[in-house]
């Protein structure tokens, strides 16, 4: 009662002041020429009507006069303007007892234009309150297929990450490929207050099959029709979006429009910016129905507990139905089918202002929707041309696109302070490892880089495999960073088999190597190379969980274990999968050996046969891999007798070896304990020892390292005492491990170290 009294005294006060304030002050303006009524005398030569003082004087007073109207004008609109607040804030003006109230720009409803103001809430409360409640969970449902489309969506999430306040539940209609890189994704990205729920596309392709659609989105263009049967039945509302829109403010202004919808109101739209439904864009064009100029489907406000009592399945099956017997496809997909349904039942929609959906397609009106960069909310790409598009700011828009292109997705993994997550066992697993450690410990970040969840991005490019009749294929991975990009041609010339990528880049980088790729015809012309970007995070090269990334997500029965800056030879992919043959490795635990060279020289004329190689070899062009810095890396390969080798022979396990070896892809993971430079392949090869595999070198295979500036990893080695301390005692621990482990068998690593 006290906040109604209170309310009711603002409203007088306000309304008072608005009344007599222009009275008083133009009676002040007037009166203060006079003085006891009369006017005030002037000096006798400022009285005089033509001296010059006197005109000086008349001229301030004037200039003087117009800027205190000007003032009082201004005091007047503000007044004004909280005058019509405290009315809209008034008992009388309430819309029921709401607990909260929506602070918001206004759309039109049942196609009247309404002003941009505050709806009105709780009937207790004169002050504004919060557009959204401070953890209410906002529901955006996007429909997702293929690779391209999945790097749209992260581009998407980030822009919504980037200025949300609110828990997120994103509801992912996607086909397999989208699931599988999305959910790694989502997975490591570790972004609290937000939930991801999958719906299989495929199983949804049988409800819009039967409509023919000439849209580049194809049938997944359609499935927006079906979200009312696809999301769950509690679920009373939710946001819908296409993967090529960009948000430019908090999406929590965008669920709080849900609350101006009246009456039957089911469907939030923004009118069509083109003129496509007016049907005048060439001579015979001929659109499906819509109401004017139609409604763009790139953002929808969905009320799903209101459309399924109004049996909307039927709604919009029998609508096209109907339609398709005269348009006989689609041509802009699910939209043409919805605005059909609006052209039948107008009371459907409630119009959104067009700011909630620039759309920057050629010849739109989209200029129309904003004077100021601050008006802008949401920007839709939806023309095929994408950041191509004519458009007279496509330049401001392309860069704020750009600026969360690249955006560092790991500052987007803030708390959203004072409301509660959901329990997130690997989180808190983290958490728990984390605390485990010693932060004074002299090697903690070392240690600590063991348990970082890096964000992953599987497939970033397009991949496509067909798995080989004879169950032989071998995939060769490898993990780079951007200096070592130049490599990627020359690999792809000497290896046609698949290929495995793990790429460790910042957003932008990755962003680089996109243009990078899609602009080499050699990377664009195959699609059995697999680049999984591994995102930047801490102070050390990931080298061992970058191999276990590229491995895990291999197609093929075999892996060969390489490194970027090694060229196999011509003809290494048959070859390999002919020794896979021969030696059984299906049914054997065996790891083939392709013996490693190198040269010092940055144009190297290939050698096309061992007998070439070995020529080269006598001559000094090339080395035997690291012969004169850490000769028992590869010496017990034997490279003396494989020089006249012809068929494959045994060789054992000794001290530090590290080849690059071919071996079935259940073979154990890389160590992640060792980050950076040094004993990341050694502790592998140890493993697979422990593990018995047996060393096979292959008598006709051989690879050869191409020459480079040194990794940033090795000069920290050479120069860091405290890091080649660190990495002596991850040695030390990594063999006590192997001892737990595998028991008396690995008693001879310790003894083997110490004889070394």
């Amino acid at each position: 009662m006290l906040g109604i009294c209170r309310g009711r005294r603002k409203f007088l006060a306000a309304s008072l002041t608005v009344l007599f304030v222009p009275a008083i002050t133009w009676i002040y303006l007037f009166a203060g020429s006079f003085e006891d009524g009369k006017p005030v005398s002037l000096s006798p030569v400022e009285s005089q009507p033509h001296s010059p003082r006197y005109m000086a004087s008349s001229q301030r007073e004037r200039e003087s006069l117009e800027v205190r109207m000007r003032e009082v004008e201004e005091e007047n609109r503000v007044l004004r303007k909280q005058l019509s607040l405290a009315q809209s804030q008034s008992p009388a003006h309430h819309h029921g007892n709401h607990s909260k109230t929506y602070s918001m720009e206004e759309g039109t409803g049942d196609s009247e234009s309404l002003r941009a103001g505050i709806v009105a809430g709780n009937s207790s409360e004169c002050g504004q309150q919060p557009a959204v409640e401070k953890c209410e969970t906002i529901h955006v449902a996007i429909v997702c297929a293929g690779y391209n489309a999945s790097r749209d969506v992260v581009t998407l999430v980030k822009s919504v990450l980037f200025h949300r306040r609110n828990p997120l539940h994103f509801h992912l209609i996607a086909d397999a490929i989208a699931k599988q890189i999305l959910a790694t994704l989502f997975q490591t990205w570790m972004v609290p207050a937000v939930r991801i729920d999958f719906y299989d596309a495929d199983e949804l392709k049988s409800e819009v099959s039967w409509i023919p659609n000439k849209h580049y989105s194809g049938i997944y263009g359609l499935m927006k029709l079906v979200l009312t049967k696809t999301l769950p039945s509690n679920l009373e509302r939710v946001i819908v979006l296409d993967t090529d829109i960009t948000f430019a403010t908090d999406i929590a202004e965008l669920w709080a429009v849900f609350h101006k919808f009246k009456g039957q109101q089911v469907l939030g739209l923004v009118e069509n910016q083109s003129d496509w439904y007016l049907g005048n864009l060439w001579k015979n064009h001929r659109p499906w129905p819509a109401l004017g100029r139609g409604y763009n489907t790139g953002v929808i406000l969905l009320l799903l507990d209101k459309l399924r009592k109004m049996k909307w399945e039927q709604m919009w099956r029998l609508t096209a139905e109907r339609e398709l017997m005269s348009m006989l496809s689609t041509s802009l997909a699910d939209q043409d089918i919805f605005n059909a349904v609006i052209k039948q039942n107008p009371f459907l929609v409630y119009q959104l202002p067009c700011f909630w959906n620039v759309q920057l397609s050629d010849h739109t009106r989209s200029e129309q929707c904003y004077r100021d960069v601050s008006d802008l909310k949401v920007i839709h790409w939806n023309s095929p041309k994408k950041l191509r598009v004519k458009n007279k700011h496509v330049e401001f828009f392309r860069n704020l696109y750009l600026t969360f292109l690249e955006y560092d997705g790991n500052l987007l993994r803030r708390e959203l302070f004072g409301c509660p997550s959901e329990t997130d066992v690997n989180s808190e697993n983290l958490q728990k490892q984390l605390s485990e450690l010693d932060e004074d410990d002299l090697c903690y970040e070392f240690r600590r880089e063991r348990f970082t969840v890096h964000r992953t991005h599987l497939y970033f490019l397009h991949y496509e495999y067909e798995p080989a009749s004879d169950n032989t294929d071998v995939t060769l991975v490898a993990q780079l960073s951007m200096d070592r990009l130049q490599m990627l041609e020359a690999i792809c010339k000497h290896w046609e088999g698949p290929i495995s990528l793990a790429l460790y880049l910042s957003d932008a980088e990755a962003q680089q190597f996109l243009r990078y790729a899609q602009g080499s015809e050699v990377l664009m012309s195959r699609h059995n190379v697999g680049y999984h970007i591994v995102y930047k995070e801490g102070q050390f090269y990931p080298v061992n969980l970058l191999r276990n990334v590229a491995m895990k997500h291999i197609s093929t029965p075999y892996m060969f274990l390489s490194d970027i800056d090694f060229l196999p030879m011509y003809g290494l992919y048959e070859y390999l999968r002919k020794s896979v043959i021969q030696l059984d490795l299906a049914n054997t635990k065996k790891a083939l050996i392709v013996p490693a060279f190198e040269t010092l020289r940055y144009r190297l004329s290939f050698p096309k046969s061992k007998a070439e190689l070995l020529s080269m070899l006598d001559m000094g062009t090339l080395f035997t891999f690291r012969y004169h810095v850490w000769t028992k890396g590869h010496a017990p390969t034997n490279f003396a007798k494989w020089r006249t080798a012809t068929t494959p022979y045994r060789v054992e396990w000794e001290a530090d070896f590290e080849p690059y070896v071919v071996v079935r892809k259940d073979c154990p993971e890389y160590d992640r304990r060792f980050v950076g430079f040094g004993w990341n392949k050694v502790a592998h090869i140890m493993e697979l020892d422990a593990q018995e595999y047996e060393f096979t070198v292959l008598p006709n295979a051989y690879m050869i390292h191409m020459p480079h500036a040194p990794s940033f990893d090795i000069t920290k080695f050479r120069s860091n005492k405290q890091y080649r301390i660190c990495l002596k005692t991850l040695k030390e621990e990594f063999q006590q491990d192997m001892s737990r482990h595998y028991g008396f068998a690995a008693l001879k690593y310790l003894t083997a170290e110490n004889n070394s």
